[in-house]
C-alpha cells in the first residue's frame, strides 16, 4: 500500500459532505454509544450515516483492530473512541456550510 492511500480510501471516494462514516464492527459497545451519541444531529442537519464493519476487509481491520470507532465526516476523521458532542457539531457544521456554500454550488461564479 502507498504512503498516499488508505484501506478507507475506496470506502469514503464517494461520500458527500454530509454523510458520517462510522468504522465499527459487531459488539461494539463504544461503537454503540457513538452511534446513539451523534444519532440526533444527524437527524438536526440531515446527515447520512454509513456504517462500516471492518471485519469484513483485511485492509481497515488491520488498521484498526480494536481501535474503533473511528468517525470520519465526509472524508475528514472527525472522532476516534468516544465523540465529543459539541466538536462533532461544529465539524458537521461546517461540513454542511462548505456544501451549502455558493462557491461549492456555482464554482463559476
Amino acid at each position: 500500500m502507498s504512503a498516499s492511500s488508505s484501506p478507507e480510501e475506496a470506502e469514503l471516494a464517494g461520500v458527500g459532505p454530509r454523510d458520517v462514516t462510522v468504522y465499527s464492527r459487531p459488539g461494539c459497545h463504544l461503537c454503540e454509544e457513538a452511534k446513539a451519541a451523534i444519532a440526533p444531529l444527524l437527524r438536526e442537519f440531515g446527515a447520512v450515516l454509513r456504517e462500516v464493519n471492518i471485519d469484513e476487509d483485511a485492509g481497515l481491520k488491520e488498521r484498526y483492530g480494536f481501535d474503533i470507532p473511528v468517525i470520519f465526516i465526509g472524508k475528514r476523521k472527525a472522532a476516534k473512541h468516544r465523540v465529543d458532542f459539541a466538536q462533532f457539531r461544529r465539524q458537521l457544521e461546517e461540513a454542511c456550510a462548505k456544501r451549502d456554500s455558493p462557491s461549492t454550488r456555482n464554482p463559476g461564479i
